[in-house]
This record gives structure tokens, sequence and C-alpha cells, in this order.
């Protein structure tokens, strides 16, 4: 039901009017984020700006027990930051300073609303940098890494958020405010830290986070080769790996997302070819040489039909602007898409790359594939019409693929999350055991299901209906089944 006059001012009283937000056409813009087939206008959006803002805010909800949701810039693809219709959403982007690099001890301080790249701008003039580097870095936010545990095309050598953060101030559900974790890696005492990376914002609100950073290393070399078909690429990426190379990162893109990022950026992507991989090495001189020339040689006993070298880091950088640019680019080729996102074991990339192609043929639907090959986080892009009656299809496709990469042994999602695109598919890769120790933990931290509530775990209302103000299920009313 909407929240009353009462304690929309107690809010404001916070906050002041000015940050709480309740015209309709505002609220508005925070309906849905990058999965922009789900949409809920919210009541209020809260704009704190301190962390201590954001402890006043949940606190509030807590007393009343209104739902919230907290947001970072909005660019998660699975529904993470979804609102709930009768609550409120917590928007981070104004707590977003540096707070501290701590160059001796290789370490950030950062409030959640720094994005991802300017954790490596300011800590470059002291020759290091920030590890995970999502497509989205140039707007994606750490607050939001930390809840989706992000990765990106370097966290094949590297890791993901989680690899990277020492510690994280948390506001609690009941509004207490707690530190998790230490400024080393090493954790004393169950690993909290551990649970709340990637929780998808259902356990707290991320205020404040300590990362490490790594020293820039001393050479990287890059390359941009062509296939005859992804079968072929996707063997040199296991031999790669089998000739005991750790690749910095390996990408690969299909026809169809080559024709799109090139379209957009002119990175210079070869139109006329099946599958291209970007094949990045960094270390040591020496030791870049010398797996450079081994990665050449391999590209070429499967048929490579083009290779070229990055010679400087405009050309490294323009052969990143093309790869990276690849999920908007997608939009000049099809009106709508979902950006998909599974892993499935390494050895098995051909042979998902075949069934996803029989799929989409089945459903009358393209599919573009660009991804992290080197880690099998694949990142199929569903073509559709929303005008052409077509979403429905495209929905059930985009499920199907995620499920397909569990039934080939991998995962429903490699670093986009869970949200509400795939919590109904999370039966198909736990039990009702594991199920039920994830709610258990989950209702510890927030009894009262208040904070992010429908995303991750799946619930009867969740999977029965489309998301909008709660209304029983018939098995509820029934007395069958309860609301989780």
């Amino acid at each position: 039901m909407p929240l009353d006059a009462p304690v929309r001012e107690e809010f404001a009283a916070l906050l002041g009017p000015a940050d709480v937000i309740d015209d309709p056409v505002r609220t508005r813009a925070y309906e849905c984020d990058g999965l922009t087939g789900n949409r809920v206008v919210p009541e209020l959006v809260l704009l704190p700006r301190t962390a201590e803002d954001v402890a006043g805010c949940v606190r509030i909800c807590a007393r009343h027990r209104i739902p919230f949701v907290a947001r970072g810039a909005g660019t998660g693809l699975s529904g993470g930051a979804l609102p709930v219709a009768d609550g409120v959403v917590i928007g981070l982007n104004r707590l977003d300073r540096v707070l501290e690099i701590d160059v001796e001890n290789r370490r950030a301080v950062l409030e959640p609303g720094v994005t991802n790249l300017e954790i490596t701008a300011a800590a470059s003039p002291h020759g290091l940098y920030y590890a995970p580097d999502p497509s989205s870095q140039q707007v994606c936010t750490i607050g939001g890494n930390v809840a989706e545990n992000s990765g990106g095309a370097h966290c094949l050598k590297y890791g993901f958020t989680t690899n990277h953060v020492l510690s994280i101030e948390v506001v609690l559900p009941d509004g207490s405010v707690v530190t998790l974790g230490s400024d080393s890696m090493e954790q004393q005492g169950p690993d909290l830290r551990g649970v709340f990376l990637g929780s998808e914002g259902t356990l707290g609100v991320v205020t404040k986070i300590t990362v490490r950073l790594l020293r820039t290393p001393e050479v990287m070399r890059t390359l941009l080769a062509d296939f005859p078909s992804v079968a072929a690429g996707g063997q040199v990426v296991s031999d790669i790996v089998a000739a005991g190379i750790v690749p910095a990162a390996v990408e690969m893109m299909d026809a169809l997302a080559i024709e799109a990022a090139e379209g957009a950026t002119g990175a210079g992507y070869s139109l006329d070819t099946p599958a291209a991989l970007v094949v990045e090495l960094d270390g040591t001189v020496e030791e870049c040489d010398e797996q450079f020339a081994l990665v050449k040689d391999i590209c070429d006993r499967h048929g490579c039909t083009r290779l070229h070298v990055a010679g400087s880091p405009e050309e490294r950088a323009n052969i990143w602007r093309g790869r990276k640019a690849a999920f908007a680019a997608v939009g000049r080729i099809s009106p709508d898409y979902i950006v998909q996102d599974g892993v499935v074991p390494r050895t098995r990339l051909a042979e998902v790359l075949e069934r996803i192609s029989g799929m989409g043929d089945e459903a009358g639907l393209r599919v573009a594939n660009v991804f992290h090959a080197g880690d099998g986080n694949l990142h199929p892009l569903v073509l559709f019409s929303a005008a052409d009656g077509e979403t429905e299809r495209a929905e059930h496709l985009s499920a199907g693929i995620a499920e397909l990469c569990v039934e080939m042994g991998g995962s429903l999602s490699g670093e986009h999350g869970i949200g509400t695109d795939k919590a109904c598919s999370m039966p198909k890769m736990f039990g009702e055991d594991d199920l039920a120790v994830m709610n258990r933990i989950r209702a510890g931290f927030d009894p009262d299901h208040i904070c992010n509530p429908g995303k991750l775990l799946p619930t009867p209302r969740l999977c029965g209906e489309k998301p909008g103000r709660y209304r029983p299920h018939p098995l509820e009313e029934a007395g069958l089944i309860d609301r989780l």
C-alpha cells in the first residue's frame, strides 16, 4: 500500500525535501536497471549523501517495514535493482568519493558510488590499478560491483570482485552498521565478507569498500585474430590454456557481435569473419615475448585468417573499445535484445554455441555471442522486436540458454547475477536443501524480508506473476504455500 504522509515526512526530515523524490515523472527514471523488460515505479527515491544518511533511511524502513532497494548506476543486467512498487529506492550515486589511496599497502578506500574506472584513474599516478573491469566500467559503480561480484575481461587471470575486496562497511537491514573483513586477505572467523559479496543487495547496503590495488604490469601485448569458425577459435583458447599460458584476457565475438561493434566503433574488426579472438598477455617483457610467440603459433595452427597485433597503446585501446562496446552496439542491428550470462566448461564451448544456434533457429530469433572465452563465461544476446510481439519468445529462449549452461555442467551466472531474471531457474542448479540454507542465511540478516525482496531466490509470487504490487498467490490464499 502507498506510504503514508508521516513516513514521507520522516524521510524528508532526515535528508531534506530536495533529496526525497516523489514526483511520478522523476521516480519513473528509477523503474528498471539494464534489464529493461521488467519495470516497477517505486513510491519514493531517496538520495542520501553520507553513510549516516543511508543508515538513517534504513532505520526508518525497518521501523515501518518498508521494502527498500539500494541502487548504484543502474547498469545491472539481471533486474537486481528492480524497485518494489510499495517501497523505496536508496540511490547511492552521491556517495562518490575516493577516500584514500594507500600506496604503501596498495589499498584504496572508496564510497559505493565511485565508478569502477575512477579507481584505476586515482591509483594510476602511483603505478597501481584496480583489476576487475566489467564492460560497463566507465559508469558502473564499485557498490554495484560488490553486490553482483562483478568480473570483466581480465578476471581469467586476476579473479572477480571478491578476490579484490578486503573489507566492507555495511548498513544491515535493521539500520545498524558493521564492518566485514579486514585490511588484509586473511579473515578471522567465518568469512561474512565473502557471504555479503555477490548477495545482490539482499543482506544490507554497502557504504564503504576497501579494495586491494595491483602494480601496473611492465608490458601488455594484445592481438586480434580472425578464425573460419567459432569452433576453431574455441580450440585456440583450449590450446593456449593447455600450453600453461594464463592470458590476462581471452575474449571471443561471433559475426553478429562483430557487425554491431564494428559499426558502432570502427575499431578495425573484420566484417567477413565468423569469429574473432582478442588475446592479451601481461607481465615482464621476457615473459610476454615468449608466450606471445606461442599464442601466435597456436592461432596459425587453427587456420587463423588474419592476425593483427596492437602496435601502440592507442591501438590496444581501440581493440578494447570495440569489444567493450559490443553489448550496447547490438542496438544498431536489433530494436530490442536481452543480454544473458552463463558459464560452461571451457572444453564444451563449441558444443554449447552450436546448441544455442539451434535454439535460436527453432525460436526464429537471432542470437549474437560475445563472451569471456578463457573462463567459459558466455554472454549470448537474444535479438527480438517487442513491437512485433516477440518478447515472450525472446524471454523463453533467454531462460532456456541459461538453463542449458547448467545442463552442460556450468552455472546460471558468471558475473551479472541472478536478480529477478533467473531466480525462477535457481532450482535447476540448486536442490531444495541448498535453497533452504540460502533462505535461512538471508533471514538471519533480514528477518522481515525488506532488503531488496524478490531477488535471487525463487518465491511463488516471483515465479508466478509479473513484477508489480504484491498480490497473494492463489495457493497462498488457499493456505497451501507460504510467502518466503
